[in-house]
């Protein structure tokens, strides 16, 4: 059974988006990052590790934050491990994005001592934004963090798209909406649109 943190006092910075991960988390994996869903003992449950993000976020100040949920799991190996999914609903493209993702990388294996994956969304509308990996190098010492990156508008294709509506994978809905709210400009806060997953008519 699914182990949910006790919820915290909404931000700025909550959306739709964040109670579409808690509520089909494993659904979100399978559609936007199936290698990953496909590596994880689901009959072991899973928990959202809200106070554990809250310290990283509130410890990592470099300015805006999006982290959005950290999810504590179990792979098929039966090693734990914790994933970050880093949802980019401001639909802007951010020049530090992908230091950030290192950053909250970092503090979180730093202070837990865990495996941790980092998970990027992004929802702006900028094909050409497309961050995967942050590279610093100094005399010879370097880092070159990578991470999974999921663009949404790679969707919005005659290919691609009739396979999100014949799906039968609840978080589609979520997909969908978020790509024609930013295409037709509707969203009715700067955070994305909001969503009802009970809906058909997205």
């Amino acid at each position: 059974m699914t182990d949910t943190a006790e919820p915290t006092p909404r931000s700025d910075h909550d959306s739709p988006w964040k109670e579409a991960l808690e509520g089909y988390f494993p659904e979100f994996l399978a559609l936007l990052f199936p290698r990953i869903h496909a590596d994880i003992d689901w009959s072991l449950g899973y928990r959202f590790l809200d106070k554990e993000l809250q310290q990283i976020v509130r410890d990592a100040d470099i300015g805006r934050r999006y982290a959005d949920k950290l999810v504590g799991l179990h792979r098929l190996d039966g090693q734990p491990a914790w994933v970050l999914v880093h949802v980019e609903v401001q639909g802007e493209p951010e020049t530090a994005f992908a230091e950030r993702m290192f950053v909250y990388n970092h503090k979180i294996r730093d202070a837990h001592g865990v495996p941790v994956a980092s998970l990027a969304v992004l929802a702006d509308t900028d094909p050409r934004f497309r961050p995967e990996h942050y590279h610093d190098d100094l005399w010879g010492c370097s880092v070159d963090f990578r991470f999974p990156m999921v663009k949404l508008i790679d969707w919005d294709t005659p290919e691609r798209w009739p396979a999100l509506e014949a799906s039968d994978n609840p978080f589609a809905l979520v997909v969908m909406a978020q790509i024609r709210a930013k295409a037709t400009k509707d969203a009715r806060n700067p955070q994305g649109l909001e969503v009802s997953l009970d809906s058909p008519d997205v």
